[in-house]
């Protein structure tokens, strides 16, 4: 193989970790550049602190890529730009099977995300998550968007009770499968129950450390201390401010569950206030672009210069009719750093999507 994963990256700097050496950073600083995971695993020590390292140097390319369709964006942003983005996205979904957010999709995701980082392409993960009081599947209306009624959400995060037992079940599945990509040894920019300073999301709209909040340490809690996980880059990621959409601070869990920061921008404002509402949040972690719609052009860039990615969310093919061009400035903006220029990726010719099924 003739490129090199977080994991190879970390073999590779094992002179780091000698004693002198890690007596000497046994720093606040260095302490602060750690996971909030207890007993992190090396990979993602490595790739958090990538991130802090090119915080305000350079951002990440990002695409997402639905359930239904694997990895073939890469293809798209390929085709669009000629470049891959650094950044690979994907979604353990919700829906019926086969279909375009299926939750048979899973395993395949899981696969992919291996494949992925063997590549040393950097995976970031989300979950659209079906209300606990509904069984999966769901359709993205009536189980991702419904709407949970103060009591509802008062046995929600009560322990012990139906409903959180219920939350436990439906959470112990997607954790079986971050447990698989830990067993492979591969970090992950977790993103869960995002854009919650929102109103369209079952979890979101709760504000104080009885809402959102206690949620989000909840799940923490339950990831990290029962099942162990330590694989996981938890980013904390909310939509942009505006009207209807409360400032970030009001939702937000605490510096002790969170490792990055992020927001998702589908107005295309890139608004200043925005951006340094979360900056002041953040107070020194990293902070990106969870989702977006329109672009962030290079100039946006040029003034905001703490977003350490962007991830695109949609389909490159549609870039070709409305924006190809801000695209294709914006994978060529001298700031931007794509998958052959992450400096553990030694291959640069295009890579393989499509696995066959007969080897």
């Amino acid at each position: 193989m003739h490129t090199l994963s977080v994991r190879a990256i970390v073999r590779k700097f094992a002179f780091l970790f000698t004693i002198p050496f890690f007596s000497l950073c046994l720093s606040s600083a260095f302490a602060a550049n750690a996971p909030v995971s207890p007993n992190a695993s090396p990979e993602a020590k490595a790739l958090l602190k990538y991130l802090y390292k090119i915080s305000g140097k350079k951002i990440l390319t990002g695409q997402h890529n639905a359930p239904l369709n694997g990895a073939n964006r890469l293809m798209g942003i390929h085709k669009q730009t000629g470049e891959y983005p650094a950044i690979f996205g994907q979604d353990f979904g919700f829906s019926e099977p086969g279909s375009w957010d299926g939750i048979n999709f899973r395993q395949n995701i899981v696969d992919e995300a291996i494949r992925r980082h063997e590549q040393g392409f950097i995976n970031t993960l989300m979950w659209h998550a079906v209300v606990p009081t509904q069984d999966e599947p769901g359709d993205f209306k009536n189980a991702v968007q419904a709407k949970l009624s103060d009591q509802q959400w008062l046995e929600l995060t009560t322990p012990g009770t139906a409903l959180n037992e219920r939350w436990k079940s439906q959470l112990d599945v997607i954790a079986w499968h971050l447990k698989q990509l830990q067993y492979a040894n591969v970090p992950v920019l977790w993103r869960p129950y995002h854009e919650m300073n929102g109103f369209w999301f079952w979890w979101g709209y709760r504000q104080g450390p009885e809402g959102y909040a206690k949620l989000w340490r909840m799940m923490y809690d339950r990831l990290v201390n029962f099942h162990k996980l330590n694989n996981l880059i938890w980013v904390w990621n909310a939509n942009e401010v505006k009207e209807q959409v409360p400032a970030y601070k009001l939702f937000y869990p605490g510096h002790d569950v969170v490792d990055v920061l992020a927001t998702d921008v589908y107005s295309k404002r890139y608004d200043d206030d925005n951006y340094k509402q979360l900056v002041a949040l953040a107070e020194g972690r990293p902070i990106g672009l969870g989702e977006v719609g329109g672009l962030p052009s290079p100039s946006t860039l040029d003034e905001q210069k703490q977003w350490v990615w962007f991830m695109s969310w949609r389909d490159p093919d549609n870039f070709f009719w409305a924006d190809g061009d801000s695209l294709r400035d914006l994978f060529t903006y001298k700031r931007a750093t794509s998958w052959h220029e992450l400096p553990w990726v030694k291959k640069k010719e295009p890579i393989r999507i499509h696995v066959p099924v007969l080897q």
